[in-house]
C-alpha cells in the first residue's frame, strides 16, 4: 500500500524556520518525483517544489526561492522541505505527493494527509 505522512508542520513567529518531513512507504526507491503543495483557506492549491529521484533536480515557486530547499533521504525514503525566513503569507496546509512518472509538472498519483504551517507576524 502506496502511503505518503508529512510531519514537521507548527506554529513559528515570521523569519522562523519549520523542516517538513514526508515519508514515503509502500513503493521502492526509484524513477519518481516527489512534489510539495500547500493550500491556504480559501485559496487554490499551489505547488511549492519537486525533486526526482533519477537525478536529484529541483524545482521552486518563486515565491518560495532562496528560502526553501527541498532534498531527499534515499536510505530512508523520505523526502524534507527545509523552509527558512518564513512569512505569514507561507501559513497553509502542506502536502506532499508522489508522480510516479518522475515529471514535477504532471499528475500526481498519491498523497498525504497534510500537515498544518502557521507562521505569526
Amino acid at each position: 500500500e502506496v502511503q505518503l505522512v508529512e510531519s514537521g508542520g507548527g506554529l513559528v513567529q515570521a523569519g522562523g524556520s519549520l523542516r517538513l518531513s514526508c515519508a514515503a512507504s509502500g513503493f521502492p526507491f526509484g524513477d519518481y518525483a516527489i512534489g510539495w503543495f500547500r493550500q491556504a483557506p480559501g485559496k487554490e492549491r499551489e505547488g511549492v517544489s519537486c525533486i526526482r529521484m533519477r537525478d536529484g533536480s529541483t524545482n521552486y515557486a518563486d515565491s518560495v526561492k532562496g528560502r526553501f530547499t527541498i532534498s531527499s533521504d534515499n536510505a530512508l525514503n523520505t523526502v524534507h522541505l527545509q523552509m527558512n525566513s518564513l512569512r505569514p503569507e507561507d501559513t497553509a496546509v502542506y502536502y506532499c505527493a508522489v508522480n510516479f512518472m518522475n515529471d514535477c509538472q504532471g499528475g500526481y498519483d498519491y498523497w498525504g494527509q497534510g500537515t498544518q504551517v502557521a507562521v505569526s507576524s
